[in-house]
């Protein structure tokens, strides 16, 4: 039998892992998953005959390279800084290898290395980075071949609540890791380009520069500026594009909320707050507002932030119970984003019952015989329960059918690389629409970027 490790067992493997399954028998496959955690590895496969569970520490180089010298084809699951040591490994064992995170220096410098054995590594397959590269390019190729230029790319996704399961005031529960959506956007200001003109968003002011989308029969949604718009312009080819914009998506209200954080100085991950573990949530917001031996935390707050106490986005915070007397922090020489996540996680953590949703958005402005066009391309794909969520479906699905192709010579192009050719989109995306994964593409009069917005 052909032999498939895939390393790693966390939430977004469910869909990966049944899809490779239900091949195996006429694919004539052995799944081995391997975690340091064996047993979430084994209900993952359950009692499937053509699968086996081992315990696999990446850091352990005798057990990880007699996994991966027993495989044909390699799928790294871990955190994405732990890849490198799995890829050299393939390097060293002849084997191609799938990841669905960014391509890092360390996995780029491995490129002629796999060339000049004829190996695949794909990287960046999962859904953003994955979907929106295959989606987008397909789209972009298919102008460029009936003789369009490109003149705007706008491109955006956003891991949400279903609408079943939308049932706060902010419109949003926690459907991935916690700490990368209390740390958005940090790090430097966002960068894009529009109308020709590079255009800089610094993190204080993020939250505020939002763009509305509408998706049909889901209603409005709002996006802020990613960190680097540019950073596959010319991956994509698109030097001589006028307007590249990346977001991220949320619920109408949710940024403006959420500015209030950052202006606090809530989301900061550079410094710890002392004897924070005998702090309640009060004392908390209390440290990052003035002294006053008469006022009320609730009225400093509103002062600070000028809050009206009618307004909507105050209920929001009350929701949160940001103000409780009772509530411990419990972290001990934590920072204050560690702190918000430790709140946020009260009231956004998902329920046994709750579904989420995969958004993602495309604009395409393009000339062709003299006159302007858009095309605007939209995704939605909801979650079944806690295990086949969406998130798992749309990373792993294309992880999935991926790692398949590769292994039936039908990808072979060799070295480090990500899904943006046509041997790669093509048949992933078709397949993809054999379990529900489609893009509706829709001609729209050509409105350019809007500058009310932004």
């Amino acid at each position: 039998m052909r032999k498939i490790l895939v390393i790693g067992s966390g939430k977004s493997t469910s869909y990966l892992i049944k899809y490779l399954l239900d091949k195996s028998e006429t694919e004539n496959l052995h799944i081995t998953v391997g975690d340091l955690n064996v047993e979430s590895a084994k209900i993952m496969i359950g009692n499937h005959t053509n699968a086996s569970a081992i315990s696999l520490d990446v850091f352990d180089p005798i057990s990880r390279e007699h996994a991966i010298k027993a495989a044909d084809i390699v799928v790294s699951m871990l955190p994405a800084r732990f890849h490198i040591e799995v890829a050299k490994d393939c390097i060293t064992f002849n084997k191609s290898m799938v990841t669905a995170s960014y391509v890092s220096d360390e996995m780029q410098a491995l490129d002629q290395d796999a060339k000049d054995k004829g190996l695949v590594f794909m990287n960046e397959i999962g859904v953003d980075p994955g979907l929106d590269h295959m989606s987008a390019m397909q789209v972009i190729d298919g102008i460029r071949d009936k003789g369009g230029k490109i003149i705007l790319f706008e491109s955006f996704t956003g891991g949400l609540v279903a609408p079943e399961s939308d049932n706060n005031l902010w419109n949003y529960k926690f459907t991935w890791n916690p700490r990368n959506v209390v740390t958005a956007g940090q790090g430097g200001a966002a960068k894009f380009l529009q109308e020709n003109t590079y255009k800089y968003i610094p993190y204080n002011r993020l939250f505020r520069r939002t763009e509305f989308l509408d998706v049909e029969g889901f209603g409005r949604f709002e996006a802020y500026a990613n960190r680097d718009s540019l950073k596959y312009q010319s991956v994509y080819n698109l030097d001589n594009v006028k307007t590249l914009y990346r977001g991220t998506m949320r619920r109408v209200g949710f940024s403006r909320a959420w500015q209030v954080f950052v202006a606090l100085g809530m989301t900061d991950d550079s410094y710890t707050i002392d004897d924070s573990e005998n702090m309640t949530y009060r004392d908390f917001v209390n440290a990052f507002l003035p002294y006053s031996p008469t006022d009320s935390v609730e009225l400093k707050f509103r002062h600070a932030l000028k809050i009206d106490q009618d307004d909507i986005i105050w209920d929001k915070f009350l929701e949160l119970d940001l103000f409780s007397k009772t509530k411990m922090v419990e972290l001990k020489k934590a920072t204050p984003a560690q702190i918000l996540q430790k709140i946020l996680l009260d009231s956004w953590t998902l329920d046994p019952q709750d579904k989420d949703m995969i958004v993602m958005y495309h604009k395409f402005g393009y000339e062709l015989d003299g006159k302007k066009h858009q095309i605007d391309s939209t995704m939605v794909t909801l979650g079944e329960d806690q295990t086949y969520t969406a998130m798992a479906k749309t990373v792993g699905l294309p992880v999935a059918i991926a790692t398949l192709a590769i292994l039936n010579g039908k990808i072979t192009t060799p070295g480090v690389q990500i899904p943006i050719t046509k041997e790669v989109y093509t048949p992933i995306l078709e397949e993809l629409k054999d379990y529900g994964i489609t893009f509706k593409e829709t001609e729209v009069p050509y409105l350019g970027y809007n500058p009310l917005n932004i």
